[in-house]
């Protein structure tokens, strides 16, 4: 499995509408998810259940069991994703086509911590408990030890 692979699937839930995202059949032992945050600001522009599209391979949430997606057409996709990407992901372009090897940040508030002008071998990125950027923490290498 890649980055940015492409995968047909089945919107097969919409359990809250603006708030979470949806859960797609990609006809895998795992579910697929896409996060609230990579779909269209309004509601009614979603993919409803029984959709069947294109989606990308986002990321692999190994705690959630299951694989995050970005949709694939800009039909379903938010309408400022180059801006969400250029701000929270910047190296999304470069991992394209990379194998995937693990987690990524699972929520959109994990992702406002990444920043273009932070260099990852001088920070590690804390997880979390709530889903909250006021609860958002780094902490810087130095204090973590030797890795």
């Amino acid at each position: 499995m890649r980055f940015g692979q492409v995968v047909t699937g089945t919107v097969v839930r919409v359990p809250r509408p603006g708030a979470i995202g949806i859960f797609v059949d990609i006809g895998l032992s795992v579910e697929g998810f896409v996060d609230v945050a990579l779909l269209p600001r309004r509601i009614e522009d979603w993919p409803v259940e029984g959709t069947a599209t294109d989606f990308e391979i986002w990321w692999v949430h190994e705690e959630h069991q299951h694989i995050r997606l970005k949709p694939s057409g800009p039909k379903y996709l938010c309408e400022d994703f180059a801006d969400f990407v250029a701000l929270y992901r910047p190296a999304w372009p470069s991992e394209i086509g990379e194998v995937v090897r693990g987690s990524k940040p699972s929520t959109p508030w994990q992702l406002l911590r990444l920043r273009r002008t932070e260099q990852p071998q001088s920070v590690r990125y804390v997880r979390a408990r709530a889903p909250q950027p006021s609860r958002s923490r780094r902490i810087e290498a130095s204090t973590l030890g030797p890795h």
